[in-house]
């Protein structure tokens, strides 16, 4: 069966068709709140771990996108213009990259808590569950690709 021409469509009326009129499906609706909270929880936590050492910054922000892209596209939007996660984000979103400067700075993080864990931990084999972790981590993180330079 033929689609009616799109001139037949109805018009939207006064006010409908900004993006925060257009009508959401009703099992993302019904989720929406939940991914609003991890936006803002994971945004919060790598908020955090900026100056706490050990906790992560990096993936809490991307965490953070990924939701804020499900549940608040005002966070969305602000993280994407964000002059120090913004490109972050949009390297991760388009090519799945995560910069060398980044990478280095990862690297070198996860190597002094490591030297703190074996410094500090009651038993080396904790130290070395956790170390052992971290270069899991480090072998992903360095096999992700670079982004294009701009």
């Amino acid at each position: 069966m033929p689609l009616p021409p799109p001139s037949a469509e109805p018009k939207p009326e006064s006010g409908a068709g900004r993006a925060r009129d257009v009508p959401v499906a009703p099992a993302r609706r019904r989720w929406r709140w939940a991914w609003w909270l991890l936006a803002y929880a994971s945004l919060g936590l790598g908020i955090v771990g900026i100056v706490v050492p050990g906790l992560p910054t990096v993936p809490f922000v991307l965490l953070s996108a990924f939701a804020a892209a499900r549940g608040s596209q005002r966070l969305h939007a602000r993280l994407h213009a964000d002059p120090r996660f913004g490109p972050m984000i949009r390297d991760w979103e388009a090519y799945g990259a995560v910069g060398r400067r980044a990478k280095r700075l990862a690297t070198t993080m996860m190597a002094v808590c490591a030297v703190i864990m074996f410094l500090t931990a009651p038993q080396w084999w904790m130290a070395a569950t956790g170390t052992a972790i971290m270069t899991v981590v480090a072998i992903w993180l360095w096999r992700r690709p670079e982004p294009p330079p701009r």
